[in-house]
């Protein structure tokens, strides 16, 4: 099974960059959007050309064209739920949880500290909430969870390290901690597992000519209880794939 995700930012907006094309390069069984900013009609309509084989699920923000998520499966799942089941959490469309036979898949979209770091103290209650939500998923089954989670967990997870430590949004010490607590509780970081020293990133600001000259940040993950990770047989950083400042990644998964 091939389980991808994407931060396509702006699903109305990648679909007019290959994102058709694109989807068909990847063949997933399974794909998480995210930052979608879109409403559930427009998700449809920009997912169209989808044949019937797939379902599609979508968590919209409640403000228009901001946050979102969306998930594209051809296995039609048990149960989809979305959001955390916190009112102070779910207005901002960043979760869908699809429960599987073998299996939790969590699609998130983690909220950004934001400009200023003015929304980390938000963030860091926000962290605390999901590690236990999935910590409730993963009592029932194993759990997959997948996504951005908008933190460079280590210096290897991004290019400028030392001038980005507790100055900007996604590597401050509280985002830091908080990916070491949901680690060191039940979860593993599948591409650090398979890859301990590789240099990889998945986001690239449009600034500065980032993405050509990779200066980049690792801040899309698939996370998953620790007792599946040799289930694992591949994970896979597409980045030449365009169309986002973020590219796919993938996982192969035998159950």
């Amino acid at each position: 099974m091939k389980i991808t995700s994407w931060n396509v930012n702006g699903i109305r907006a990648i679909v007019k960059k290959d994102f058709e094309k694109n989807f068909n390069i990847l063949k997933p069984d399974i794909m998480g959007l995210q930052e979608i900013k879109a409403q559930i009609d427009e998700v449809k309509s920009a997912l169209s050309f989808l044949d019937d084989n797939y379902h599609i699920y979508v968590n919209q923000a409640e403000k228009k064209g901001y946050s979102g998520t969306a998930l594209i499966s051809k296995i039609e799942p048990l149960k989809v739920s979305y959001g955390m089941q916190m009112p102070q959490h779910d207005q901002e469309g960043r979760v869908i949880t699809a429960e599987y036979q073998d299996f939790f898949l969590v699609n998130v979209y983690t909220p950004n500290a934001g400009q200023g770091l003015k929304r980390l103290a938000y963030k860091e209650a926000w962290n605390k909430d999901f590690e236990s939500y999935v910590k409730d998923l993963d009592q029932k089954k194993p759990v997959i969870v997948m996504g951005d989670l908008n933190v460079a967990h280590q210096a290897i997870d991004l290019k400028n390290d030392k001038s980005n430590y507790n100055k900007s949004a996604g590597y401050t010490q509280v985002e830091i901690d908080a990916m070491s607590h949901l680690l060191n509780n039940g979860f593993v970081d599948v591409f650090r597992h398979l890859h301990p020293d590789e240099v990889a990133y998945t986001y690239w600001s449009y600034r500065f000519n980032a993405r050509a000259r990779n200066t980049g940040w690792r801040i899309d993950y698939f996370l998953v209880s620790k007792r599946i990770i040799d289930k694992i047989s591949n994970f896979t950083i597409d980045k030449d794939i365009l169309g986002s400042d973020h590219c796919p990644i993938s996982i192969e998964i035998n159950f």
